[in-house]
């Protein structure tokens, strides 16, 4: 889940982040600022349905609450932690003394002061890696499909858990390396057709009147009329001069090229950059003690933008502000490369975040096979005996998760009643249309989803200092991480099942398009109503002067 495709289908809609028309179609995505924080509207006034960010902390103020900084992990591909909209919200390690070559404080990893880098080692950082589905079919086809039938099927029997993995990573491997070759080169197609596209736009300026007397000679231009229709129901595109036209173009073909490209890696049965970069010995889930303290690595967008999403801080002409902006700092834990993270990576992440006093972690990723499944769920029970929250992406594939399990998962099996641990919370991305509420891409399910929240045109920080707009679950997944963090920060002794108790009973339910049978709450978080909600129910006055009123004194549940 570390980037979102761009479009699935290139002439469907040029580019997903500009396809959409915002409420005023003739301002530019990058200069509204209304869209630049439409996530945290207030849905009973705007009937727009953000977060309600602003009042949750007025809200919280009127009741006299004095607010602890909440230590949010990011586990993700790297964060550029000097971002002027970060910097002063990254965590700092208190105990560990910066750049001095030692272990300060003795927790195994040296000069970690920001966070660690568990995909990298003394010999750099991994940028590419495999998908899982790859690493899985490498591993057992010969075990399962090798030159001798009779071991193979003696294979089959013996290991009937590992076989279905390797069944069902075949499939999608297959269908998957295809697809991806098939996108690269559309996408390729369609980058060199960019000069005749420009052409048939004789100099005039990309409007639908423009464009409407054009006939198109060969299928080449039938192509480029087509993409330059789509174009021009874009409020990024249309009005533009071709020269405008161009440059917007080609950046965004740039970053689906930047998408397929690597899939070449990815897909490659004998591609493993492990064990040259990292050192460690893979099979071994028992070794913990590897990596570096590279916190940005080779590509850090993904992580950057979701950190924005949690702490950013508004700077210069930047309007754009995380939901746990005044209260949270960013754990930097690099764990997602371009392609699948592992799973040993993943559970030395969350040990990591939580032995060194995150208490909520981010993880905006996923994949549908999972080999270390186990030593994952042993570091999700980890987590929660250490009271700490794990807010996860549901992923972005439009799929039901009980049919397609998106791991790590909660659930040990889809037709388990009840999750094994109460700490993970399961985020689908809503976008701020209220006809079509939930994102087209974003997974769902009654049971094992909890909540929707803003996950489509989200404007958030990246590298170099910049902004950009980005969708998927991997940023409503954020949304919920700093709302959680906003709770926690001004009601400390809130427990994991409680914060998710409070923001799946308060969301903003909605029925249209079946919406509020996707996920559990029905709706789209409100961290006003659940600030409200814990504030009455949960909170126990132990961690603020001001005694809680005695009107709203409630039992606590359990």
């Amino acid at each position: 889940m570390k980037k979102l495709v761009l479009a699935a289908v290139f002439l469907a809609g040029f580019s997903f982040t500009y396809a959409q028309e915002s409420k005023d179609s003739t301002v530019d995505p990058k200069e509204n600022k209304d869209l630049m924080t439409w996530y945290h509207k207030d849905f009973t006034t705007s009937k727009v349905y953000g977060v309600n960010t602003a009042n949750a902390y007025k809200y919280l103020e009127s009741k006299g609450l004095k607010p602890k900084t909440v230590v949010v992990g990011v586990l993700d591909s790297g964060v550029q932690v000097d971002h002027p909209g970060l910097v002063k919200n990254i965590w700092s390690n208190p105990n560990e003394v910066p750049n001095n070559g030692k272990d300060d404080d003795g927790n195994g990893y040296i000069d970690d002061v920001h966070g660690w880098n568990f995909i990298g080692g003394k010999n750099g950082d991994i940028d590419i890696d495999n998908m899982e589905v790859t690493r899985v079919v490498a591993k057992y086809k010969p075990v399962f499909e090798g030159d001798d039938s009779t071991k193979n099927k003696a294979n089959q029997a013996k290991m009937p858990e590992e076989f279905a993995m390797y069944m069902k990573s075949k499939e999608l491997f297959t269908k998957k390396s295809v697809d991806a070759k098939q996108n690269f080169q559309q996408y390729t197609m369609i980058n060199e057709a960019i000069p005749e596209m420009l052409k048939m736009l004789g100099g005039k300026t990309l409007t639908k009147e423009n464009i409407a007397n054009i006939k198109p000679t060969d299928q080449k231009q039938a192509i480029g009329l087509q993409v330059l229709n789509n174009l021009a129901l874009s409020p990024a595109f249309s009005g533009k001069s071709p020269a405008e036209v161009e440059k917007l173009m080609k950046e965004e073909i740039k970053g689906a090229l930047d998408h397929f490209g690597p899939m070449a890696k990815q897909y490659d049965l004998n591609y493993d950059p492990r064990a040259e970069i990292v050192g460690d010995n893979y099979d071994d889930y028992s070794e913990k003690s590897y990596g570096n303290n590279h916190y940005q690595g080779p590509d850090a967008e993904h992580g950057t933008h979701v950190s924005g999403i949690i702490a950013g801080l508004p700077q210069g002409k930047e309007v754009q502000y995380g939901v746990a902006s005044k209260v949270a700092k960013i754990m930097v834990v690099r764990t997602v490369p371009n392609g699948d993270e592992r799973d040993k990576d993943v559970a030395n992440a969350i040990r990591y975040a939580v032995d060194n006093g995150a208490k909520v972690l981010n993880m905006s990723f996923g994949k549908p096979v999972s080999p270390g499944k186990n030593v994952v769920w042993d570091a999700f029970k980890y987590a929660e005996d250490k009271g700490v929250l794990l807010v996860k992406a549901a992923g972005n594939e439009n799929e039901d998760v009980a049919e397609h399990l998106a791991y790590p998962t909660n659930f040990k099996n889809s037709s388990d009643a009840a999750p094994f641990v109460n700490n993970v919370l399961v985020v689908g991305a809503s976008t701020n249309r209220n006809n079509d509420l939930r994102a087209g891409f974003s997974n769902y399910n009654q049971k094992m989803v909890n909540v929707f929240a803003p996950g489509e045109e989200i404007y958030s920080t990246v590298p170099n200092n910049e902004y950009s707009y980005q969708q998927g679950t991997s940023m409503a997944s954020p949304v919920v991480a700093g709302a959680a963090a906003v709770l926690l920060a001004y009601m400390p002794n809130l427990k994991p099942a409680q914060i998710i108790e409070a923001l799946v009973k308060t969301s903003n339910k909605s029925t249209e398009n079946d919406f509020g049978s996707k996920s559990q709450a029905g709706g789209v978080i409100d961290v006003k109503k659940a600030a409200e909600y814990a504030f009455t129910n949960f909170y126990d006055g132990k961690t603020s002067s001001v005694k809680k009123p005695a009107k709203s004194k409630k039992a606590v549940k359990k």
